[in-house]
């Protein structure tokens, strides 16, 4: 009887020597030089870039067993060993400094804007001015006209009221006393004078320089009287006075409550 032995065999591959594992080590080198791609050089500021092939996935071992066989490892150990030779190699001193140049940055501001036009001034009022000599000269001429248009005293026999009314339109000038203009107290003064009489230039002194009379007695040419002004009566309740500055000798209604009437002898 014979008797029969029977043994597994292992599937036939390539014997594993010294080599393969310096295959193995060389595609890996291959592999990794691939996945190299920059060197930032720090002292320029300036990113040298190394592009190769790009790197792919390791091989499976499957792979690596596939392609080992078919692979001269001689070449690729000297392809390797000329990638890191050539490979460039940047070095950078610790101390190394990194110099930005700033270009100058000029600024202009924006234009102010215009102001808006000031509204124009008003007119100043223009004071009248004084008249010369020879307009007071020619003045008794000027006031005659506008006695004319003026209403007739009632009383035109009155010496006092006629000199008076010859004044009338002259402007009002405050310590007047002559045609070139008159206050209050400056045109009785003026008149008074015309006819030889010397009062004083001062309203409270003019009511002392006469006697007092009442308003039925009272005559064409009599002083009116109330504290701080005076006035001369025309007759049939008017009279002629100078009132304000801005304003003009005036025939007129008498205005003023319960005047003293002054008669000068």
């Amino acid at each position: 009887m014979t008797s029969r032995t029977s043994a597994r065999h292992r599937a036939a591959h390539r014997p594993i020597t010294p080599l393969t594992f310096l295959g193995r080590s060389a595609a890996s080198s291959v592999s990794s030089v691939a996945r190299r791609s920059a060197v930032v050089a720090a002292s320029s500021g300036l990113l040298i870039s190394v592009f190769t092939a790009p790197a792919n996935a390791a091989p499976s071992a499957d792979q690596a067993k596939t392609s080992v066989g078919t692979v001269d490892l001689a070449a690729v150990t000297a392809q390797a060993r000329e990638a890191l030779q050539t490979s460039p190699v940047v070095t950078v001193a610790a101390d190394a400094a990194l110099a930005i140049e700033q270009a100058p940055v000029a600024v202009t501001p924006a234009p102010e804007p215009e102001p808006e036009p000031e509204p124009a001034p008003a007119p100043a009022p223009q004071r009248a001015a004084a008249p010369s000599r020879s307009v007071e000269r020619a003045a008794p001429a000027a006031t005659t006209t506008v006695q004319a248009a003026a209403p007739a005293p009632a009383a035109s026999g009155s010496s006092v009221v006629d000199i008076a009314m010859k004044y009338v339109g002259v402007p009002y000038v405050y310590g007047g006393s002559s045609p070139s203009g008159f206050d209050c107290s400056g045109l009785v003064q003026y008149v008074y004078g015309q006819l030889g009489v010397s009062l004083p230039h001062q309203s409270g002194a003019q009511r002392n320089a006469g006697t007092a009379v009442s308003a039925s007695e009272a005559r064409p040419g009599d002083i009116i009287w109330t504290p701080g002004h005076v006035a001369i009566y025309a007759g049939n309740g008017m009279q002629i006075e100078a009132t304000t500055p801005g304003s003009t000798v005036k025939y007129s209604k008498i205005w003023q409550n319960n005047p003293t009437f002054v008669r000068v002898g």
